[in-house]
């Protein structure tokens, strides 16, 4: 029987490749958004459930604050600035650095309008002194009155324990949101396409795989329960097609490899997983397929 007394919302909001979906897994011990050294790598809001004592914790991992180029980028702006309301608490995550830029800035001024309390975490503080921590806390500290500053390294986990404890106290009185077994609100498709697109990411040059989508064409378990995963991957042009095909179908056997290890990883269970590449041109200004491929607003 759940023990589950407290349960509540906090939104995990900062500007682009901060190490938002980094922090997210580290919450919840679990790999539930994609985690790329590239800039705008989430697309969607993610919820992912954390169950520690009696405290049911549900964190909002949302896109990077960025300045919009495409429909896209317009969509996923908003879905930060919407993430920002009805929420029991608010993390922004910044890195180490001393001056305050416009996503962050634009951030705080949502912060201060809603009221909810509020927690400036400075992430990867693994990659510098811990002497140069207090000017960035000063910077900050002028730009708002916080309920708690937290220096954590999402990446190594040191500070998460604590920032959790500090969390709880915030987590008001009220029903489980999520069952015990769920550590996401995603299904199990949706985080299939997102596996794929993160290998996109990671084995892709330049603008290439910002200019992907992914689509899980069917997701299926046989009665040996091997499950069948068809994927299909849109790109914007046919020399995008080409790279991401590779030399001899060099480059999609290897995203296709590295994306089926974790699906099964993921899954618990074997993956036979078939990849095909298609082109759709300028689909990023296209809001039918934007919405076709699962950006859809709420």
């Amino acid at each position: 029987m759940s023990q589950i007394k407290k349960s509540g919302i906090i939104t995990i909001v900062g500007r682009p490749n901060v190490g938002k979906s980094t922090l997210t897994n580290t919450l919840v011990g679990e790999k539930i958004a994609i985690v790329s050294s590239k800039p705008q790598t989430t697309r969607n809001r993610i919820c992912a459930v954390l169950n520690r004592g009696d405290t049911q914790f549900v964190f909002v991992d949302t896109p990077g604050l960025h300045k919009a180029r495409t429909r896209l980028g317009d969509y996923m702006v908003k879905v930060v600035r919407q993430s920002v309301a009805d929420v029991d608490g608010v993390m922004l995550l910044v890195e180490p650095v001393d001056r305050i830029g416009p996503a962050e800035e634009e951030l705080i001024g949502r912060i201060k309008a809603l009221g909810a309390p509020a927690v400036l975490v400075i992430n990867k503080i693994d990659t510098i002194e811990k002497e140069k921590l207090l000017s960035v806390m000063a910077v900050y500290g002028a730009a708002h009155n916080w309920d708690a500053v937290m220096p954590i390294s999402a990446k190594t986990g040191e500070g998460v324990e604590e920032l959790l404890d500090l969390l709880a106290k915030w987590i008001p009185e009220g029903p489980q949101l999520f069952p015990d077994d769920v550590v996401t609100d995603q299904p199990e498709r949706q985080i299939m396409a997102e596996i794929v697109r993160e290998k996109l990411l990671r084995n892709l040059d330049q603008e290439i795989p910002h200019g992907t989508a992914v689509e899980v064409t069917r997701f299926t378990q046989r009665d040996d329960d091997i499950i069948d995963c068809h994927v299909t991957i849109y790109c914007e042009k046919d020399s995008h097609k080409g790279i991401i095909i590779g030399k001899k179908g060099s480059m999609l056997k290897k995203i296709s490899t590295q994306a089926r290890e974790d699906m099964e990883a993921f899954m618990g269970a074997k993956v036979y997983l078939e990849t095909w590449v298609k082109v759709k041109e300028n689909w990023r200004d296209n809001i039918n397929l934007i919405h076709n491929f699962g950006y859809t607003e709420e």
